[in-house]
This record gives C-alpha cells, structure tokens and sequence, in this order.
C-alpha cells in the first residue's frame, strides 16, 4: 500500500504592526473636501459675504442681491467657457474684446443692412465661432503659446472694433436697434427679467445657473470632459491613449467663442448700442475668476462650480463696496489681495491632491 505524502502545516506568521502603504492611507474626510477645487473659493465667498452682510446694511435687501446675482452671471458665464479652456491647458487673451465684436457685428448688420435683427445674431455667432477656432487652429498648427496667439488676436480685434465701427456707423458706437424687427423677441431671450417675491432679476442669472449645470455635467460625465483633462495634464500622453488633442483645443476655444456671444448679445439688447472701445480688461476678470474658482494656469485641474463661487465674488465685492460706501477705486485693491490669496490657496490644494 502506497502512503500519500501529507503537506506539511505550517503555522502562520505572528501578527505584528503591519506598514502602511502611503499610496492606501485614508485622509481625513475634511483633507479631501479641501482638496476639492471650488470648495477653498466657496468657503471664501461665505466669508466675503458675511462681511458685507455685517459691513453694508444695504447689501442685506432683496434688490441688491439681485444686483449682485446680475454683476456675477455676466461674468459667470464667460468665466465658464474660460475656465474649461484653463483645464484643457490654454487661456484666451482675446475674450473681452471678442464679446464686443459680437455685439458690434449683430448690431451692424441688423441696423445697416436693415434686416431683422435676428439674422444680426446668427452672423454674430458664426463670427464668435469663427475667432474662437482661428485662436484654436493657429495655436495647434504653429505650436505657439496660446498666450501669444490670443495676444495677437487682442490686438487685431481691438483695432478692428474701433476701425470698422468708425467707418460703417462714422462714429464710435452702433446706431440704437431698439425699434428694428424682431428687437423685442430677442430681448426676452439675452435681456429680459423676472420676478420673484417682488425682487425683479436679469434672466442672464437663470442662463448662468443652466451653463453651470451643464458643463459641471460635461465635464464629470461625459467622454469629452475626460479629454479635457487629459489634455490639459499632458497632451503628449493624451495623445497615445487615443484622445483628439487638436479637436478638443480648438473645441475649448470655439465655446469661449460661444461664450463671448452670448454676452454680447445680452449687452446688446440690454443697452440698445454698443461702444466699440469696450470689452478690454475684461479677459483679466474671467481669467482671474476662474483661477479664484479653483483652476489651475498650468491646466489639468479645476471645476466648473468653482469659476461660479469666483464669479458671485467679484459680483459681491464690487457691489458691496458701493453699499458699503467707500470708495469704488477700491475694487481693484481687492481684486488683486483675491488673486493672490487664491494661487497660494490652489497651490496648497494641489499638493494636498497629489500628497501620499
């Protein structure tokens, strides 16, 4: 009879403290919220607020929150788009002028072609479309920093706002469009306003809150937001897994594009006329905005909550020194103590992203 050879049992090792692995550490539940890009410029927009909610007595009324949701949504919803560009790796210098030559474009060819302004609005948008995937293409063709190809396109546009306008109008400004076809349903739509509990607020708010929404949902749950990221961590391992650098870049830069139409559509149809040296140093603002909200110069990183909160403080601070009395030189003051505060605060989050 064979005998079967019987494993031998061995006994297990004695427990002892085991080593954790930096990469399993669990951090505090408050270390990731801090982490998390828009939750730094939410917690600095309540501070903001309940400064001048104990500092302004008129700031706490119903119609200057509606004043302020206003000066926010305007440049929340530039500061959108350009915080998706900042993601994606890019910004867009151009911004604040290419609002204006949307208005002015609408304006010019509803007025002087004498056609329904609506047809003004589709020209405009395709020439938005168009500066934003000039921007795009020149600066995945030739390589160039997209700081020098949309400083160029500052210029260019800056100029031919003033240049063209002077010569089709003969004057500075458009000609007021507010008696021309199709004026009063374009109104309703860019510059209307609504009521609640007897506080009247500019439709631009609603549009803000819906941008928003949507491109939070874009970049969080769709395939394209994923590109964005990638593209903005690094394009050169974007592109080895199969993501379209080019198409997503000049993509980022055609919704700035969208963007600066829309306002100025609404600055259009909120004023009647447009002036042609408007729109310059507002690309500061959106980008200083968007950094505020959370994203980063070097691309990769940020939300699209974030460039909200930075908005609703801009909007707070530069209404809230007017109610509190002082002097609106000011602003700029803290604009500038924002900015900083906000890089150190993001360079702090994304060492606290990346620690193990």
């Amino acid at each position: 009879m064979t005998q079967q050879a019987v494993p031998a049992v061995t006994s297990p090792p004695a427990s002892g403290p085991k080593e954790r692995d930096g990469r399993t550490v669990q951090r505090s539940l408050v270390v990731r919220l801090l982490a998390r890009p828009e939750v730094g410029v939410f917690l600095g927009a309540v501070a903001v607020f309940v400064f001048f909610f104990a500092m302004a007595p008129t700031f706490r009324s119903g119609s200057a929150m509606a004043t302020v949701l206003y000066q926010s949504s305007t440049i929340g919803i530039m500061a959108l788009p350009v915080a998706l560009l900042m993601i994606g790796g890019e910004f867009d210098l151009s911004a604040g002028v290419s609002v204006i030559t949307s208005a002015l474009t609408a304006a010019m060819v509803s007025f002087q072609l004498t056609m329904n302004v609506w047809v003004g609005v589709v020209v405009a948008l395709v020439v938005s479309l168009a500066i934003g995937a000039f921007n795009g293409w020149m600066m995945v063709r030739t390589g160039l920093p997209s700081f020098l190809v949309t400083l160029g396109t500052f210029l260019g546009l800056q100029g031919i706002n003033l240049a063209v306008t002077k010569l089709v109008t003969g004057n500075v400004a458009t000609d007021d469009i507010s008696d021309m076809d199709g004026f009063n349903q374009a109104k309703a739509v860019f510059s209307s306003s609504f009521t609640i509990g007897g506080v009247q607020f500019k439709i631009t708010v609603l549009w803000w809150l819906l941008f928003a929404a949507l491109a939070t949902w874009v970049l969080l749950r769709t395939k394209y937001g994923n590109w964005i990221f990638a593209v903005g961590g690094n394009k050169d391992s974007a592109r080895a897994v199969g993501v379209p650098v080019k198409f997503t870049k000049i993509s980022l830069f055609m919704l700035v594009g969208f963007g600066a139409w829309f306002v100025g559509m609404h600055q259009l149809f909120a004023f009647n006329t447009v002036q042609s040296g408007e729109g310059v140093g507002q690309e500061l603002i959106y980008i200083a905005a968007a950094v505020i909200g959370g994203c980063l110069l070097t691309g990769g990183y940020g939300s699209a909550i974030g460039p909200v909160f930075g908005a609703f403080m801009f909007g707070m601070v530069s209404q809230g020194i007017v109610y509190a009395g002082w002097n609106p030189d000011w602003f700029k003051a803290f604009l500038g103590v924002m900015l900083l505060g906000a890089t150190l605060i993001n360079l702090w989050v994304q060492k606290s992203a990346t620690r193990r």
